[in-house]
């Protein structure tokens, strides 16, 4: 029986959906818990302090906060190697590259959060969110894309890639300016000192992994106690790593592909089960229309389809960007509305907006109402643009 299930296991963990999939059943399994005799059990797990202390210098956290400043600091760091490949030698490392995924991530942003506000601006008290719906989640985007198998042409699935990148910038930036807390200059110094430690070992071009490691580590720990988000650690160390473009065995590669799969299959799973239960007894279907989460569902749903749709289609009218041969519009139509999957990055943003129990469900609601909807609309219409048998291998080259 072992030895039947581990080909399966393998064959599965090795296919682009799995981590989508993982995902979307983790953050299932959360709202069942949530909504069962073992809810007081979810939350009192999730409120287990955790102390971790070196002398004086103590750090005194429930464990919901040790999953979304520690892990979620392992996800950005793996983001911010990403970025950097992608700017030096990727999708984002010349401008006829990276014109239209640009354009199309800029309106992917800004029209989620115009939608927001506009709903909102009778409820002062909820405009702090306008950031949630402009994120993308990439785990679920991609998930769902690759259901879809060798139909999707490459130059759609790197668009989707290109934009996500583009989306994470924008929200780590997001995150920096406008999430932030009071600031310890002292503790703030003593990470910037770290980071040009960081600099210097990447600078000398150190192989090995260890060093950038326990550097990143201690520079973590300096920015939790400063004010600024942890997780902007794993984006400052990141860029430290050195890219070796004449070899995939540099440190970046190599920290790249080892934590792939314990990101996706760990890090984001863990993280949507910590978040996305969401106690829906008592709440009833009109919940929805209140100004939070229906500001999250249609920047998201709608939002994102006027955002990257239309800047794509002004971006290429007005000649600032080309269409990839292998695309049409009804595809990008199709892809505006896997971008609006904003789950993982939506919820992380909706954390560090709001505070009181009440906002944050209000947050899971819209957020998880307007991903479903973007991802089941997405899917099916993708389906139908789609050409009905896989594309030669010779027209994915560019």
């Amino acid at each position: 029986m072992v030895r039947a299930i581990a080909p399966m296991l393998r064959d599965f963990l090795q296919k682009e959906s799995a981590g989508g999939i993982v995902l979307i059943f983790a953050a299932a399994l959360a709202l069942a818990v949530a909504n069962s005799p073992l809810a007081s059990a979810y939350t009192g797990l999730l409120d287990i302090p955790v102390v971790a202390a070196i002398g004086s210098f103590v750090i005194d956290k429930p464990l919901l906060l040790w999953i979304n400043d520690g892990l979620m600091a392992v996800f950005f760091f793996l983001v911010g190697l990403e970025v950097k490949r992608e700017v030096l030698e990727g999708q984002l490392s010349s401008w006829n590259k990276a014109s239209l995924p640009l354009i199309a991530a800029i309106g992917g942003m800004a029209i989620p959060a115009l939608v927001f506000i506009g709903l909102n601006l009778d409820s002062p008290e909820n405009i702090r969110g306008w950031a949630i719906p402009a994120a993308t989640d990439i785990a679920f985007a991609l998930g769902i894309l690759s259901l879809l198998g060798p139909r999707v042409p490459v130059a759609l699935k790197a668009l989707l890639l290109a934009i996500a990148v583009i989306d994470d910038i924008g929200a780590i930036a997001i995150i920096a300016l406008f999430y932030s807390g009071e600031l310890d200059t002292g503790m703030l110094g003593a990470a910037a000192v770290v980071f040009v430690l960081m600099l210097a070992v990447g600078r000398a071009k150190v192989q090995s992994t260890i060093p950038y490691i326990l550097l990143a580590i201690l520079m973590w720990a300096f920015v939790l106690k400063s004010g600024v988000h942890a997780t902007l650690a794993g984006v400052a160390a990141a860029m430290t790593i050195p890219l070796d473009k004449d070899s995939d065995h540099g440190p970046l590669e190599r920290m790249e592909h080892a934590l792939h799969p314990w990101v996706a299959f760990l890090v984001i799973p863990i993280f949507g089960f910590a978040n996305a239960g969401v106690t829906l007894v008592g709440i009833e279907p009109s919940a929805l229309f209140d100004p939070l989460p229906l500001g999250i569902a249609l920047g998201l749903l709608v939002g994102k389809q006027l955002g990257i749709f239309g800047f794509a289609w002004l971006a290429v009218k007005t000649g600032l960007a080309k269409l990839p041969d292998e695309v049409n519009w009804r595809q990008i139509h199709a892809l505006s509305l896997l971008a609006a999957i904003g789950f993982t990055m939506s919820l992380f943003i909706g954390n560090l907006a709001f505070a009181t129990p009440e906002q944050i469900d209000a947050v899971k609601l819209g957020v998880l109402s307007g991903s479903t909807m973007a991802a089941l609309a997405g899917y099916f219409l993708l389906k139908i643009a789609l050409p009905q048998t896989a594309a030669p291998i010779e027209s994915y080259k560019e």
